[in-house]
């Protein structure tokens, strides 16, 4: 066979078989139309950290409000500060009522959680005092009155309220002030709210 006839038969050949194996992969590759649409990206999660080395005598108490907070919500994390380390959330123990300002808090940004003996010594819970002041560094205000199932009605629930876990409107509204990342989230309101009844 003469060399031109054989380079044509093989590159005939060859197209033949790149079209056959194109129709085969045509065949098996989705419809664009009918496709699931790509999975979004997960929601993006703002860390805080929080220092309680001077929070003597709450810190099981900060556990289980920290622990409530993380469970409760996917957008934020909160995480101890290492030692030496700047944390947004500054949690300290004092003689007075539980006060804290007002968030919600950027990361880099600074909060101060006071979790105040005085509440109690008139019988308040200390999980729910310290979820509670937590709460309003995440950005929620009082909503005094309110019923034992709403984590920011604070002291006006009662002694005998031991509820320290958000409800769902509480959790929405941390969602949405964390929504996107940081893209909305504006800086932290800088007032002090003191949760005396």
């Amino acid at each position: 066979m003469p060399h031109s006839l054989w380079l044509k038969a093989v590159g005939t050949a060859a197209a033949a078989t790149l079209a056959a194996t194109a129709a085969a992969h045509a065949a098996h590759a989705p419809d664009p139309a009918t496709a699931p649409a790509p999975a979004k990206n997960a929601a993006a999660v703002v860390t805080l950290r929080y220092d309680d080395s001077r929070a003597a005598g709450w810190e099981t108490a900060v556990t289980a409000g920290v622990a409530s907070w993380n469970q409760n919500v996917a957008n934020v994390r909160l995480v101890e500060a290492a030692p030496g380390t700047r944390a947004e959330i500054q949690i300290v123990a004092t003689s007075g009522w539980p006060q804290a300002t007002l968030g919600p808090v950027r990361p880099g940004g600074q909060v101060r959680v006071e979790l105040g003996s005085q509440a109690v010594s008139q019988g308040h819970d200390r999980t729910r005092i310290a979820a509670h002041e937590i709460g309003h560094s995440l950005g929620l205000p009082d909503t005094k009155p309110g019923p034992c199932t709403q984590l920011m009605s604070g002291s006006s629930a009662g002694t005998s309220c031991r509820n320290a876990v958000p409800n769902t409107t509480e959790r929405a509204r941390v969602e949405s002030a964390y929504a996107n990342g940081l893209a909305r989230l504006t800086p932290a309101d800088g007032r002090t709210l003191v949760d005396a009844p």
